[in-house]
């Protein structure tokens, strides 16, 4: 039996039945506003890993904050029922239970790369329930919007991740690519994620989105479906967007030509922070969501 592993003590796991997906969840605050965090992919990827440093600093702000973990990823469901077959449509509609379970009715979004399109797409969606919406680094979004990889993927980062084989020296050289700063990737951290991405069911739950998104590539109207051209840019919910200058897996022209897209959504980017930069410059985006949702 795989046993669930927990980075650091500084916030709480839950569970909770989200329309039927037994969904996992980290959380931390118990009083104010609601904040749901949506984590990035990627193998082993959860709500802990992915926010471990926000989670304890938007709670000690006066927020409640949760971190679900998403289909196909973390410790939630991996059977069948909960298996991705919408790809990013089906991480959209989880969050969307997710929160209807906990009975938010109005909550702050944070999103981390794929992460940051679920939180765009759920906005979208559902513009009467969000607040405000911050993204950080997302390849995703900026597909959406017709944009390509100004690489093509040739990167460190992008390689690793094609390559990975479910090895623990895998999951620690895809994470060495995507968090710039060495001391961030720990021993804990390669081993937690390696725990959780070679739990039963999630890879044949990854295969599911992956054949939804190869689906996608042939079919116009999935693509269509998929596609933030049309309603990202319309966006009325405050809106922020932050990009790590050194992000190998997006690289930041990604994010200078994505903000040629989105002129009503204010960009910055952060120097010395990869593909997470809720991970290697903690203190200044906790600050920068922070002082973002206290706005008036």
């Amino acid at each position: 039996m795989v046993q669930k592993m927990k980075l650091g003590s500084s916030y709480h796991n839950g569970w909770v039945l989200a329309n039927g997906v037994r969904t996992h969840y980290s959380w931390a605050g118990t009083e104010g506003p609601a904040v749901v965090l949506c984590h990035g992919g990627g193998p082993g990827s959860s709500g802990g890993a992915g926010w471990r440093f926000m989670l304890p600093a938007l709670a000690e702000a006066g927020f409640r904050v949760y971190a679900p973990d998403q289909i196909s990823m973390g410790w939630t469901d991996a059977r069948p029922h909960a298996w991705p077959v919408l790809g990013h449509q089906s991480l959209v509609n989880h969050v969307s239970d997710f929160i209807d379970a906990l009975c938010l009715d109005e909550v702050y979004l944070v999103g981390n790369s794929q992460g940051a399109y679920v939180a765009a797409k759920y906005t979208i969606d559902h513009p009467e329930r969000v607040r405000k919406c911050f993204l950080i680094g997302s390849a995703t979004i900026a597909m959406s919007m017709g944009l390509e990889r100004p690489d093509g993927g040739n990167n460190a980062a992008f390689q690793a991740l094609l390559h990975y084989d479910y090895t623990e020296e895998a999951m620690r050289k895809f994470l060495t690519a995507i968090i710039n700063d060495p001391t961030k990737v720990t021993d804990e951290l390669v081993r937690a994620r390696h725990v959780a991405a070679n739990r039963p069911g999630i890879r044949e739950s990854m295969q599911a989105f992956q054949d939804y998104q190869s689906r996608m590539r042939r079919e116009p109207q999935l693509w269509d479906r998929f596609s933030l051209k049309d309603s990202l840019p319309q966006l009325k919910v405050p809106t922020e967007f932050i990009w790590g200058i050194d992000d190998s897996f997006a690289p930041v022209e990604m994010g200078h030509e994505l903000e040629k897209l989105l002129p009503n959504i204010p960009f910055s980017y952060i120097r010395e922070a990869g593909h997470q930069c809720q991970t290697d410059q903690p203190e200044l985006v906790n600050r920068m969501v922070i002082e973002f949702f206290l706005q008036e």
